[in-house]
């Protein structure tokens, strides 16, 4: 029998965590805080509209949709009845909060999958397939992230919002621990800081510079990563990676012995990919990729720059930024 799956929260995300589960045949219902949007989505989806403890007993898993701050409430109430969680990212609010998530699951011996969505996306698995970008001693990582402003998301900071992705992608590609932050922000559209700017220390001597907007005029995603083994760039939004290092195949005539590899994907649906590998996890076992050790380290990490902007970017640290031309 299919896993029936129910969503808390059907807001912009999570009405389309309910369209694709009802694709898929397995969606046991919906539930939000405003029960008109509650009935829309559920008539647009054709699943019942239900109270939490409604949803959560008609359910084998439940997608927690809500806004991040009821995230430990809504996920608490899933775990107490023994179902398996799929909640959106961060995992929570704070870090005690998120640590008490992931032991209930552990606990419980239920699947906990966090909505880390990029770990599923095309432009992650074929920059990791190439076997570039990894970090190392003298490693630095640049990786920004800029969007126009929406209204929506605004009850969590920009680090929160965007710069998770992007934190959560340096980390993983890192080789050795996060040693040191120090970030600038401000508000500008919202009760929350709506850009930042982080530079992130590993033990090993590596750095990263982590560039995150939601108030810019258009949108950008990349990822820079500098190294001895030569350099990598992937511009999301063109779909492309070319890393020059020793040995490639378009050479590079001001570097004897070096030259350029090149490699494109075709984007596919990273969120139905996320719900494919929160199922087979589910139904067949399979590794939990996003779990809670990665959503806790990337929640870390965006607590720590979040603080550093609100105590101001230390003196030592200002000196040490690179120009940029």
């Amino acid at each position: 029998m299919a896993v029936r799956v129910g969503v808390l929260g059907v807001g912009h995300f999570g009405r389309f965590h309910a369209l694709k589960l009802a694709a898929r045949g397995c969606l046991a219902g919906v539930q939000d805080a405003d029960p008109a949007r509650a009935a829309a989505v559920a008539a647009e989806v054709g699943a019942p509209a239900l109270d939490r403890a409604a949803l959560i007993a008609a359910s084998d898993a439940v997608v927690v949709a809500v806004p991040t701050r009821f995230h430990h409430d809504a996920a608490q109430a899933v775990l107490a009845a023994g179902r398996h969680l799929l909640v959106e990212k961060p995992l929570a609010g704070t870090m005690a909060e998120a640590e008490a998530v992931a032991a209930t699951a552990a606990r419980r011996g239920v699947v906990l999958q966090v909505g880390h969505i990029e770990r599923y996306s095309a432009a992650i698995r074929t920059l990791r397939a190439s076997g570039a970008g990894q970090g190392g001693p003298g490693v630095a990582f640049e990786a920004t992230r800029v969007a126009p402003f929406r209204p929506r998301s605004l009850d969590v900071s920009v680090v929160l919002d965007l710069m998770i992705h992007d934190l959560d992608l340096v980390l993983s590609l890192a080789a050795a621990p996060l040693a040191g932050v120090a970030a600038v922000g401000a508000r500008v559209m919202s009760d929350q800081p709506d850009y930042a700017v982080a530079q992130l220390r590993f033990a090993d001597g590596a750095a990263a510079t982590v560039t995150a907007s939601r108030i810019s005029l258009g949108l950008e995603r990349r990822l820079r990563v500098l190294g001895p083994a030569g350099e990598t760039r992937v511009d999301f939004l063109a779909r492309s990676l070319e890393v020059v290092r020793k040995g490639g195949a378009e050479p590079v005539a001001a570097m004897p012995g070096w030259g350029t590899d090149r490699a494109t994907w075709v984007e596919h649906d990273s969120l139905d990919a996320e719900q494919a590998a929160f199922l087979a996890s589910i139904e067949q076992g399979a590794p939990v990729e996003a779990d809670a050790a990665v959503a806790l380290r990337a929640l870390d990490a965006a607590l720590r720059v979040e603080a550093a902007i609100a105590a101001g970017w230390p003196p030592a640290e200002r000196r040490a930024l690179p120009l940029r031309g």
